[in-house]
């Protein structure tokens, strides 16, 4: 189904607030890096994949989104609420 806004209106709108949220990213691994024990958290499994969904963002495609939340989800467990 085709889009009824163009690809343009949709980047002019939302440029400001994605510009705003990669700031945002940036800004707190700067934090973490310049803090006390910033090489402990280096090796902390949520760092991978906190740089595993910059890659995700950085690709193309139109499922980022996807790949994104299926990158943070678990893994389903049958039976997982009896």
């Amino acid at each position: 189904m085709p889009s009824l806004q163009s690809a343009q209106d949709i980047f002019e709108r939302q440029f400001l607030e994605m510009r705003c949220e990669l700031l945002n990213l940036a800004a707190a691994l700067d934090r973490i890096h310049r803090a006390d024990g910033a090489s402990d958290v280096q090796n902390d499994s949520r760092m991978k994949q906190l740089a595993d969904a910059i890659q995700i963002v950085a690709s193309e495609g139109d499922d980022r989104a996807e790949r994104l939340q299926l990158l943070f989800s678990d893994d389903y467990v049958e039976g997982w609420n009896q």
